[in-house]
């Protein structure tokens, strides 16, 4: 038995790094997991691999920022498995600048990305989630449902280079605790992780060049002398992994969060920033 048998799981971003790590470990517990990447490949492998484990999850290929996409996202677990129960708000990248160099291109891209997106993934899953709950109380039972949503210690604390990505994740902050007070009535945890430092491709200590998202090519990798500086800052002395930071995640999906809501657990290896 595990911790989420039964549960219908949506997940952003979830094809690759702290996203595939987040599918297999909801999968591993149970959960029916409908994941979402902007490309084909990785998120049929990451089905392919929760199938391989006797798991059930389907991909839903596209941008989260595309028109209808949030319904499309929320009709296919419910057409595919009868419902929500799990909301994890992960996808996404960065955009650096400094704010003289920030193109209106930049601001929008990573506004529209991080706290637009959740906004309407979260919008479409209301009268799914509303109904189920009303029907649940009129059976005399309580079910209780779980967001996660992403941000960063860059929306906590701000970050040089990334006004847009910083205000964006301050407003996920945002989002987070007025969701908990709206849907407290529905017996829905909303709740935030703020990452640190995490290795995954964006994040890796050296220059990897471009990657391209959306006929956009983005800077990746960070240089390793930033990466050693920033190490020696963290307590634990090492960055964390996307396991560890899934591990987060899935902390606040189990029945043990089912008193936890509107709180941001940031997840940083003990660096105070």
């Amino acid at each position: 038995m595990g911790k989420l048998d039964g549960k219908i799981a949506l997940l952003t971003g979830g094809g690759r790094g702290i996203g595939r790590s987040v599918a297999l470990r909801l999968a591993a517990e149970g959960a029916a997991v409908v994941l979402n990447d902007l490309d084909a490949e990785p998120a049929e492998a990451v089905v392919e691999e929760i199938e391989a484990l006797d798991g059930r999850a389907v991909a839903v290929v596209g941008s989260v920022t595309a028109e209808g996409f949030a319904g499309r996202l929320v009709n296919t677990a419910v057409e595919t498995f009868g419902g929500i129960d799990i909301i994890v708000n992960n996808a996404g990248y960065t955009w650096d600048a400094v704010i003289q160099k920030l193109t209106d291109e930049q601001w929008h891209a990573m506004l529209d990305l991080h706290l637009k997106a959740p906004f309407d993934i979260l919008r479409a899953a209301q009268p799914i989630i509303s109904a189920a709950a009303k029907k649940e109380r009129a059976e005399g039972r309580a079910v209780h449902r779980k967001v996660v949503n992403v941000s960063s210690v860059a929306g906590l604390h701000g970050s040089a280079g990334q006004a847009n990505y910083a205000s964006a994740k301050a407003g996920v902050v945002g989002l987070t605790k007025t969701l908990a007070h709206e849907w407290g009535r529905y017996n829905v945890n909303v709740n935030c992780v703020a990452f640190g430092y995490i290795e995954t491709r964006l994040s890796a200590p050296n220059d990897l060049g471009t990657i391209e998202v959306e006929g956009r090519e983005i800077k990746v990798g960070v240089r390793p002398e930033a990466v050693a500086g920033l190490k020696m800052l963290i307590p634990l002395g090492r960055a964390g992994t996307p396991d560890e930071a899934a591990g987060a995640v899935a902390l606040l999906t189990y029945p043990e969060s089912d008193f936890v809501s509107g709180q941001v657990l940031t997840v940083a290896g003990g660096y105070e920033y």
